[in-house]
């Protein structure tokens, strides 16, 4: 058997490919966004992480350098790049935070957000942070999985087609984008 040949579970098929099952990833979809958009809209209105100096994440970073459990690799990441860039990291931090919830809330490039949420949960764990991040991460990784039909409540239902209509030759969803002249 040839993995063209391979056939996926029926499960699997109805929760990544199903509209039915996009009931279901727009309830975690609004579950996420209920977490990463407050978090976002908070630091954002604050003052303190858009464009300033780095004073909002310089606690959390310097404890995470200085805790024997987080792995030595990370903390010399954020000794030798975001410790000086500190006012750069809070203000990607912010905008992401904020990103990544309207993108779960509006369904817009719904794996895209859900890649981006599962990466900062990812360095908030490395970071010592456990909180909901470990469940975000599996939520996260599971809409990314169900890329196709977790924005489909969304408007990933408008967009994704207008861009397969804008950017790509033919019709039979197999067709290479144009060629640059």
């Amino acid at each position: 058997m040839t993995p063209d040949q391979f056939q996926e579970p029926r499960w699997a098929r109805f929760l990544f490919t199903s509209q039915a099952a996009a009931w279901l990833w727009l309830i975690v979809r609004l579950y996420m966004a209920s977490v990463w958009l407050p978090a976002g809209i908070e630091k954002v209105t604050s003052g303190e992480w858009l464009f300033g100096d780095g004073s909002a994440i310089s606690g959390l970073v310097g404890k995470a350098i200085a805790d024997p459990g987080t792995p030595s690799w990370y903390a010399s990441f954020l000794q030798s790049v975001v410790v000086p860039n500190a006012g750069l990291f809070a203000t990607l931090v912010a905008i992401g935070e904020l990103a990544v919830g309207l993108g779960l809330l509006l369904g817009l490039l719904t794996g895209i957000a859900a890649f981006f949420g599962v990466f900062m949960n990812a360095n908030y764990v490395l970071s010592g942070v456990l909180s909901s991040n470990p469940v975000l991460i599996v939520l996260g990784a599971l809409v990314m999985l169900a890329w196709r039909n977790a924005g489909w409540i969304g408007l990933d239902r408008l967009f994704i087609p207008w861009v397969h209509r804008t950017f790509y030759a033919g019709t039979d969803g197999d067709a290479a984008p144009p060629k640059a002249s």
